[in-house]
């Protein structure tokens, strides 16, 4: 039975949905709350929590990579949405990087 202050195991989550739930969570969040710090710490906990799962299958160089995926994805979200929109955009990019974790990582676990 979990005890207050447990931390729960999070290795059996694959990194591809928790990836979009940083993501899209962190975008929804900073924009609800006016506080975008709040959304970047948001995704900076999923990529923590991704990271060690990318680092027990492929090392520093697979965690390294997907993180950069992760961050890159972030970043080009923003000038795209200019293009398309804010939702399609942060749509679109997650679909992307979770798409590379799911193919690099999740589907070799």
């Amino acid at each position: 039975m979990a005890r207050l202050g447990d931390v729960p195991d999070l290795s059996s989550v694959p990194t591809a949905p928790l990836l979009a739930a940083g993501l899209v969570g962190g975008f929804a969040l900073a924009q609800q709350t006016g506080v975008r710090p709040l959304g970047g710490a948001a995704m900076l906990g999923a990529n923590v929590v991704a990271a060690r799962q990318w680092y027990a299958v492929g090392g520093a160089p697979l965690a390294v990579g997907l993180s950069a995926v992760y961050w890159a994805a972030m970043g080009v979200s923003h000038p795209l949405a200019k293009k398309v929109g804010t939702w399609p955009s942060v749509l679109g990019v997650t679909a992307v990087a979770a798409g590379a974790a799911w193919v690099l990582a999740d589907r070799r676990r």
